[in-house]
């Protein structure tokens, strides 16, 4: 197979990444912005040892799933995956992803429960940042391209709601001409990195913050009094210094520049409050059905001590706390900890308490203290669990663990470690927290006394 041969193929599979998978000669190769079932002509792009990667030179037979985009920049943007398919098919795609998961990766065979989807497949984002950039002489925003740190001019996002696009749309042009600078990563030079809005769901606050090299605030005062006449719901304008050379976003400097600090929500019926730190879901319709699931497979009775590992600012064992004898929580990141704290406060939530450090280590310190918690809640990074969290959890014997996991592949690993502590892994279920996109969730249930 050489680069630039044109071949004819079936898509028969998808990648984690949603790239279709046709077999070509015996070879796989991957085909971006396919389906199952298309029928195509392939020309082969890159040729490596075991596969190859290819685009599509001519679509013979279209897919059933096959449907016209809905996005202008689907093409170039790295936003989306699936907008070329119906949301049917991409659930499909979803749900065979995580079942591949789990029999492939872990060997296991639990019950696959249907996938829940979401109601809607645009406007669903609670959350976005526009990374800035000077094009043509002006300044212009939107998202990265594919593997990339090119901006794509684009402010109406079909995954954003269209107030967003309304705010950025109309402060564009007057940081423009205000003499605002879009930030250079290749010079490091200019001062506005990214514009970051974020909005309850449940309460319509919104926030604005300026992500910036050096402090714009002097050329900026106009403009945050107009807005804030303009836009009423934006209750918190800040700006965040950030004057590396990173990819982090966000900067350790925050200065409010009108309003309050934070914005409020609602999670799970517990009211949260939120900075632009804050780790939140970005999907909140979707987090509350996760939590559920979540809180289902924990078949609490009230009598629980309930453990939740990587808690983050709280939100899963909080929207359960009112169901279970006492919760404990531990989270590595400070700020984080201090949220559940205010959280659990804030929501009158007396019978829980949160540590600070790595799951593993404080989960050890428990079990050695003789904490035997029922059931044990698990939401780890995409990484998944350390053995050493593994080991420490099982070793408290709860008759439950729940875990809630954005990376199916390390979930399914790490309930294989766990079967071979004593944890059968009895029912897994598939939860699209991100339409369009080829990120899914997934929900699982670990039982000691079926193992």
């Amino acid at each position: 197979m050489q680069k630039n041969e044109i071949y004819e193929a079936e898509i028969t599979g998808m990648t984690n990444e949603g790239a279709g998978v046709c077999r070509i000669d015996g070879m796989a190769v991957f085909v971006p912005m396919t389906a199952v079932g298309d029928r195509l002509r392939v020309r082969i792009v890159k040729v490596l040892k075991n596969y190859a990667f290819g685009i599509i030179e001519e679509l013979i037979q279209p897919a059933d799933g096959r449907c016209e985009p809905d996005c202008p920049v689907f093409r170039q943007c790295g936003g989306c995956t699936y907008r070329h398919v119906t949301y049917e098919t991409e659930c499909q795609y979803k749900a065979q992803q995580v079942r591949d998961a789990f029999e492939r990766i872990g060997g296991l065979s639990p019950e696959f429960e249907p996938i829940l989807g979401g109601d809607a497949r645009c406007g669903y984002r609670n959350k976005a940042q526009y990374p800035v950039a000077e094009q043509n002489g002006h300044l212009v925003c939107g998202f990265f391209a594919k593997h990339s740190h090119r901006v794509i001019p684009f402010t109406r996002c079909a995954l954003q709601p269209e107030l967003f696009g309304d705010v950025i749309e109309w402060l564009l042009p007057k940081l423009e001409a205000a003499g605002v600078t879009a930030y250079s990563e290749e010079q490091h030079t200019g001062e506005l990195r990214h514009l970051y809005l974020r909005q309850g769901f449940h309460s319509g606050e919104l926030m604005l913050c300026f992500v910036v090299r050096v402090s714009i605030q002097k050329k900026i005062e106009g403009i945050v009094q107009e807005i804030r006449k303009k836009f009423p719901m934006i209750v918190s304008i800040t700006e965040s210094l950030n004057p590396n050379r990173t990819n982090v976003i966000l900067g350790k400097k925050l200065s409010v520049l009108a309003g309050k600090a934070t914005i409020t929500d609602t999670m799970c019926g517990n009211a949260v409050e939120l900075s632009p730190l804050s780790f939140y879901q970005v999907n909140t319709a979707q987090a509350e059905r996760l939590y559920a699931v979540g809180k289902s497979y924990a078949a609490l009775t009230g009598s629980e001590l309930l453990l939740d590992l990587y808690c983050g600012a709280g939100t899963i064992g909080l929207s359960m706390a009112r169901e279970v004898r006492s919760l404990t929580g531990v989270e590595v990141i400070p700020e984080a900890v201090e949220n559940a704290r205010q959280n659990a406060a804030a929501n009158g939530i007396g019978n829980a308490e949160f540590f600070c450090g790595d799951a593993g280590q404080i989960a050890k310190r428990l079990r050695e203290q003789g904490t035997a918690p029922d059931v044990i809640v698990l939401d780890p990074p995409r990484k998944g669990c350390d053995q050493t969290t593994i080991e420490a959890a099982a070793g408290m014997q709860p008759q439950r663990i729940v875990m809630i996991s954005c990376n199916p592949a390390t979930a399914a690993r790490d309930c294989k470690a766990f079967g071979e502590l004593g944890y059968a892994t009895e029912r897994v279920r598939a939860v699209d927290l991100f339409p369009g996109t080829a990120h899914v969730e997934c929900v699982v249930l670990m039982s000691r006394d079926k193992a």
